[in-house]
């Protein structure tokens, strides 16, 4: 195991997994680019370490601390270690941080900078509830939330330095590919096929658009995660479907994929012509992968995610011609809501060379902002 980091790191970062890999994909994202780019001692704290290592093969899930690409990593059991806290310390995503490391935050000197890290959203509130404290009701402590986001006086999107550059490469250099695929036990898709990487919470919805690309024009090359859909997608072929054996019917072509750690995942992303993504992580390396890509939202109670969907619509959609625009919504709001496909797709893939050139420009506009960790960084220097 490699050798661990002080104990005495400057940042704490505290990631509970909700929902297996966005969570952590977003906080391990984050910890790297904070001590690779910012020179932050990162100490990230995961309660459950085996989606974690699917992220990150190189994690050891028996283990209760251990270094990976700089980042100390720590399990966060039940029986937390007495330890002192950092000059800053992060709860992502509200996730509650345990009443020992409370107490010790409230013990030091000079207590911590202590944030929230929210989700990303275009929501119009995001702006004015970025940056507020909020005291503890009992501690000598206060914790500011801190939102990612779109615009001016939000915190930024998370995208690390080089990433335009490294896909620039890759999607130039032929055999980097043809080595990538080889890698992934993969055979390329057929040169004239429209390929489609396929990642969502699963349900109907999936069959149905299968049906429909079944019957398509144009071959369609279909790369489904392994997870969430494989067996909706077996419901469709009448047969179960592995990894990496690809099924063929009518128009479509459908290979079920083995676990893709991070950075092959980006390059999947980097080599589809449309992205269907979901949750946050996948949000967003679909954005920087500069594709046309659908959005899966996570579902909430009394479809709260709806307004956070169409607030995202509205801002990304902003100079398109208006029927690109209408035909965007009309296919997310249907893949969201699970009705609608054949129609919605029927009005979407004429105006996918539009959303191809929108894509592009909307990841350059991305690089041309602060991002989330410099944004963070930032913040806390003006509260040390």
């Amino acid at each position: 195991m490699p050798a661990l980091m002080s104990s005495r790191p400057q940042w704490d970062v505290f990631c509970a997994v909700v929902d297996n890999y966005g969570d952590i994909g977003v906080c391990w994202r984050l910890s790297r680019q904070l001590a690779a780019e910012h020179g932050i001692a990162v100490r990230l704290w995961v309660d459950d370490l085996k989606p974690f290592a699917r992220l990150c093969p190189a994690v050891d899930v028996t283990v209760s601390a251990q270094t990976q690409e700089g980042v100390e990593i720590r399990h966060w059991d039940k029986s937390f270690p007495d330890v002192q806290p950092g000059v800053v310390v992060i709860e992502a995503f509200a996730c509650t941080l345990p009443p020992a490391f409370l107490a010790a935050m409230a013990a030091q000197p000079t207590p911590p900078v202590w944030l929230n890290v929210e989700y990303l959203s275009a929501e119009d509130w995001v702006r004015g509830c970025h940056g507020l404290p909020s005291p503890h009701p009992s501690l000598p402590l206060t914790k500011y939330f801190f939102f990612p986001g779109f615009s001016e006086g939000t915190g930024g999107v998370l995208g690390e330095a080089g990433l335009e550059s490294a896909r620039a490469a890759f999607v130039a250099d032929a055999r980097a590919q043809q080595a990538w695929f080889a890698a992934q036990g993969l055979a390329p898709a057929a040169p004239d096929a429209l390929t489609v990487s396929l990642f969502s919470y699963g349900g109907k919805r999936i069959n149905a658009l299968l049906a429909v690309w079944e019957a398509s024009a144009q071959p369609i090359h279909v790369w489904l995660p392994e997870g969430r859909g494989v067996a909706e997608a077996s419901a469709w072929a009448g047969q179960p479907l592995s990894p990496c054996q690809p099924f063929q019917r009518g128009a479509l072509t459908c290979v079920v994929l083995p676990f893709l750690p991070q950075p092959d995942y980006d390059r999947l992303l980097w080599l589809c012509d449309v992205n269907f993504v979901r949750g946050e992580d996948s949000f967003v390396r679909a954005q920087w992968a500069a594709r046309p890509f659908v959005w899966h939202i996570y579902p909430q109670d009394d479809n709260v995610h709806m307004g956070k969907l169409s607030a995202f619509l509205d801002r990304y959609s902003e100079g398109c011609a208006p029927a690109t625009s209408e035909a965007l919504f009309t296919f997310w709001h249907n893949w969201n809501h699970g009705i609608g496909l054949a129609d919605g797709w029927r009005t979407f893939l004429p105006v996918l060379p539009a959303l191809n050139q929108h894509a592009a420009d909307w990841a350059t506009q991305l690089g041309q902002r602060a991002g989330l960790a410099a944004n963070l960084v930032r913040f806390c220097k003006n509260l040390l």
